[in-house]
Order: C-alpha cells, then structure tokens, then sequence
C-alpha cells in the first residue's frame, strides 16, 4: 500500500510547478503594495545595532491613472531585464549572491557533494563503518536521541540550518548500516536543528534580531523559552527514537566484504581528518560567524587534503584522474537537489521578491493579514500572528529577513490587541521556525533532502503529522504566555 502511495505521489519538481501557477494568478488577482523603509536602532549585548525595516504605517498600492489599486499581472514570458512566470527557473536559480540566497546553496551543495566523492573513494568509510558496528551492536539506536539532543542544541545556539546538509551526507552511509531510514537521516539532523531554532532562547538569526526589533531587552525571556526547548527537544528524542526503532530494517544494513581490522594508517588519516575538519567546521560557525561560503571552502579544503592522503597511501592504488572523476560525481549526486532549491525560489521571483520597499503582491498580503490580527482578542491575536508567520515562512524562509519585514509591523500590533511585545516575538519564532520542517522554499530542507536521497512528497507525507503536533503544542505555549503576562 505504501508502495503505491509513493508511486502516485507527484516528483517535487512537479508540485513546485503546481505552485508556481498558483503564486502566478495571486499575481493577477492582487494589487500589488510597498512600504517606506526606515532605520532603527536596538541594543544588542554591549552593542548598538541599526537594522533597516518597513514602515508599518506607510503601506501604499500601485494606483492607476484614477488612483484606484492596480493589479499588475506577471507577463508570461518578461523582456529583457524584466522577470516573467517562465523566467522564474533561471530567476530562481540565480537568486541572491555568495553570502546567501539560492546561487550560494547551489554551489555549497555540488562543492560538498564533490568533497565527498573523493572522501568516499577509497573504502576508508566503509571499514570505519564495520568497527563503529562492532562497537555499537544492536544498541545503535542509543545514538538516535543523542545526536537529536547535539542538533536541536545547535539550531538554538547559532542558528544551526545550511550545516545539517553536510552531517546529513557523513551520517546517511551509517545510518544505512543500522538499518535505519533515509527519514531518520534528516528528522536526526535538520528536523533536530529547526525544532533549537523555533524554541531557542538565544538564537542571535531569529529571537535576537526579532527582540531588538520589537523594542524588547535582546535575549530576555530566556527562562521560559528554555523551558519550552527542553520539552519540544525531550518529545523529538523520544519521537525520532520511537520512529527509527519502528522502521529498522536490519535486512537492508550495508553488508561489508572486509574485516574491521584490515584499516590502514591511510585509512585512519582519511578519518582524522575528516574528524579535525568538522571540529574546524563547528568552530568556525559558532566563534568566528562562518557561513555558506566559508563553509563550502571548509569542506573543499578537507576534500582535498583527503585526496592528498588518498594519493600518498596509495589507497586502492587510485589515481588524481580518479578522484577527480569521483569529485564530478559527487557533484552531479547532488544536482537534483540544487535544482530544486533554484526552482523553489523561482516562487519568491513570481511574487516579486521579499523587499518591502518594491511594490510586490508579498507586501500587499502582509498588509492586509496585520489589518485582520488587530480585530481580535489577546489569545485569538497571538495564535492568530503565529498562524500568520508559519504562512509567510512558505515565502520569506529566512529568520533575519522574515523578522525585519514582519516585526515592524507585528509589534505595534501587538500593543493594539494587548498583547506584550515579548509574546508577538514568540509567535514569530515558533512560526519562523516549525514550519522549516515542511516549506519547499527551504533551500536547507531541500538540500538535506537531496543528500539523503529522500523525495519532498515522501518526506512531506512523513512530517505533516509531527508538524502538526507541535504546532499544537506551540499553541499551547502561546496561550500560556498570553494568560501569564510573558
């Protein structure tokens, strides 16, 4: 039965395109709107910050020549400089620039991916594989809430997202030898990672950004966001634990035709410095502010440091030649899945984009959605604004840019409906960051998805479930800091 569900679920490219004619008759129907743009200054640390954001009180549409709103359809085809609904694939894929956006996770994903295919040439893995079993046993599944525990620590520290797709590479092939689920690869690492980010209570990317721009003292609050991470964290050990337990298929583990004892010092240098890598890895992002760029030259320099090794061991006597082919074919592993990210973000391009001050139907439903929250009770309008920021993720995935267009607007609000500022900021992270687990539009579910091989209608028809759950659980928090006065 399951077999045949997953045959009449549509590819993700499919559904995206589904998408896209959806977004593009919005287009047709909506009048497009702007706002001013204003800076604004916050304490953060011992720092002052300015961040510039929108006017909430300064929204106006495009009016035609009789000053009524004006509804500008996206052509079919744009003209040279101009986006169009069929523009929007090379749109999409071009996005941003090397510090973010869609052309920066392409390239991250086919560099690490070719960083990887020259690591996984020799057998150097796959004999560290036969002895991590031989130490485990059948007592593998221990390591399920451990690594869920080191990840949603990661998402709530420094944000951790784009850095799972590289753990979600290193542990598919040992998790395959457990027997476990290519699922349980990524609801391990990047579902981990965004249940930190969405309860975090120092996340500088999402609750520091959103504070400072509501006008609330950066990082208080901490005690009760804490709280709601340990139980949003304790569930998810214990669910992904139940998860990979249940659909352990020991016949599948990876079977190996060697004896663990037959690494070289080769091999072990091959595994050291995989190891002192992500060491290097983890320290950059959590002390020195790396990114994506940074990151995926991380990842290129242990690659190639592995084929140096690789080459003066001799390791199953493989050539530079080799290796490079290897490095191409790690790349092109990972193609479908950075296809995907540039198609997903042709769907932001339809709309067009995310700035507040370019008229865009985006900018219009903002608007609108604020209009609508401030008619409601305290409960109601907190529920209601975490409800609004889990839609909007679909087309705003990122923390800062998500924060800085819909803050400004959010926390006024918030006053209007007597709700505290501290409460609307909350909204907004449990909205921003649980719904990560699910939007196409996330270039880092989309490219962990890709590397473990797992399709965005088998992982979409897998996570619904426990995304709702903790929606609801998150509404549950909402109504509690609403009725405490948080």
């Amino acid at each position: 039965m399951k077999t045949n569900l997953t045959r009449k679920m549509p590819e993700t490219l499919v559904l995206i395109f589904w998408l896209a004619l959806l977004v593009w008759l919005m287009t047709w129907l909506i009048p497009q709107g702007s706002f001013e743009s204003q800076v604004i200054e916050y304490q953060s640390g011992d720092k002052t910050t300015s961040r510039e954001v929108l006017d909430g009180d300064s929204f106006s549409y495009v009016v035609d020549e009789a000053g009524e709103p004006q509804v500008e359809g996206l052509p079919v085809f744009g003209d040279p400089g101009h986006h169009g609904f069929l523009n929007a694939a090379f749109d999409g894929l071009t996005r941003g620039s090397r510090d973010g956006g869609a052309v920066a996770v392409i390239a991250f994903l086919l560099i690490i991916g070719g960083a990887f295919g020259i690591i996984m040439a020799p057998q150097s893995m796959n004999k560290s594989l036969v002895r991590l079993l031989a130490v485990f046993g059948d007592k593998g599944i221990l390591v399920i809430p451990i690594l869920c525990l080191v990840f949603s620590l990661g998402g709530a520290v420094f944000g951790m997202s784009e850095e799972a797709i590289a753990f979600a590479l290193i542990l598919a092939p040992i998790f395959k030898a457990q027997g476990f689920s290519a699922i349980t690869v990524v609801l391990t690492t990047y579902g981990a990672t965004q249940i930190g980010f969405a309860t975090s209570w120092m996340n500088p990317f999402n609750v520091a950004i959103a504070q400072g721009l509501a006008g609330v003292p950066v990082l208080s609050g901490a005690g009760f966001r804490f709280t709601m991470w340990c139980v949003f964290t304790v569930l998810l050990c214990a669910f992904a634990t139940w998860y990979a337990h249940k659909n352990r298929d020991h016949k599948k583990a990876e079977v190996f035709d060697f004896e663990a004892d037959d690494m070289s010092w080769g091999d072990r240098l091959i595994m050291l410095n995989l190891l002192f890598g992500m060491i290097w890895v983890i320290w950059g992002v959590s002390t020195q502010g790396y990114y994506i760029a940074e990151i995926a030259t991380q990842f290129f320099t242990i690659g190639l440091t592995s084929a140096l090794i690789t080459l003066l061991f001799k390791l199953d006597q493989l050539t530079a030649n080799q290796l490079a082919v290897n490095f191409q074919k790690g790349a092109a592993e990972l193609l479908p899945a950075a296809l995907i990210v540039g198609f997903a973000q042709g769907l932001i391009v339809i709309l067009g984009g995310a700035s507040p001050t370019e008229p865009t139907v985006l900018n219009t439903v903002l608007h609108h959605t604020g209009e609508a929250i401030g008619g409601f009770g305290q409960s109601t309008a907190a529920l209601l604004m975490f409800s609004f920021q889990s839609c909007f993720n679909f087309f705003v995935a990122s923390g800062s840019g998500q924060a800085a267009l819909t803050m400004p607007l959010m926390a006024p609000l918030s006053d209007l409906v007597e709700v505290t500022r501290q409460t609307a900021v909350l909204a907004f992270q449990l909205g921003d960051g649980l719904t990560n687990l699910i939007v196409p539009t996330s270039a880092s579910l989309m490219g962990c998805l890709g590397v473990a091989k797992v399709s965005w209608s088998e992982w979409a028809g897998f996570v619904w479930k426990f995304l709702l759950f903790n929606m609801l659980l998150a509404g549950l928090f909402l109504v509690l800091a609403v009725s405490t006065g948080f």
